[in-house]
């Protein structure tokens, strides 16, 4: 009995393992390092803005549509309504390169609990990929979310609204750090929230 309780018990932590290893919600560190894209489900399916820039102040200057040119990046969706593949942890959809302000086939791919793969394709040919770095925890689905079809159902925690659950400690730490004798103080830990409400994909995903 007590070695059948220790397997089942194995089994239990090896199945939950692989549940939050498949979930790409949460924070993550993009491979330069210099912004955090939270991703979140939005009407069941997946979005991502920027959530944390290492230079405060960014536009999306290269945006082809001039009324966009003065918009902040800070809260700019980058991964766009992505759908998940059946039978296969990735999604796929759409992401928008800044750099150079076109968007791109994309499929996202959570490959460990702290590690998303992000590919992107155009027209199906010249791929290209990284791997980000989870930075906070998954975000449990808010209430319409969860109540959207194909949104995934998040085991052991009631439905909450996703800024409620939002990490805290995603950007560098707000404490004010000397430098060359001169004190800066880093961006606030969380400035945008749940990003299924920013402006931009609420108004598409709804």
């Amino acid at each position: 009995m007590r070695i059948a309780l220790s397997c089942s018990a194995f089994l239990l932590a090896s199945g939950l393992s692989a549940a939050s290893a498949a979930d790409p919600t949460g924070d993550w560190r993009v491979a330069e390092g210099v912004a955090n894209i939270r991703v979140a489900q939005c009407n069941g399916n997946v979005w991502g803005a920027v959530a944390w820039e290492k230079t405060p102040g960014g536009r999306d200057t290269n945006n082809p549509d001039v009324s966009k040119q003065a918009r902040p990046t800070l809260g700019m969706p980058i991964l766009i309504d992505m759908k998940k593949k059946a039978g296969v942890d990735q999604w796929e959809g759409q992401v928008y390169n800044a750099k150079d302000g076109q968007f791109y086939s994309a499929t996202i791919t959570p490959v460990s609990n702290d590690e998303l793969e992000i590919k992107g394709c155009v027209l199906g040919f010249l791929c290209g990929g990284e791997t980000w770095t989870r930075v906070g925890p998954p975000i449990p689905s808010n209430v319409a979310n969860s109540m959207a079809k194909g949104a995934p159902k998040t085991v052991g925690a009631a439905p909450k609204a996703a800024a409620s659950v939002a990490p805290k400690t995603l950007a560098p730490s707000a404490a004010i750090a000397a430098k060359g004798g001169q004190k800066t103080t880093a961006q606030p830990a969380d400035s945008v929230g749940d990003i299924c409400q920013l402006p931009d994909i609420a108004g598409f995903a709804h």
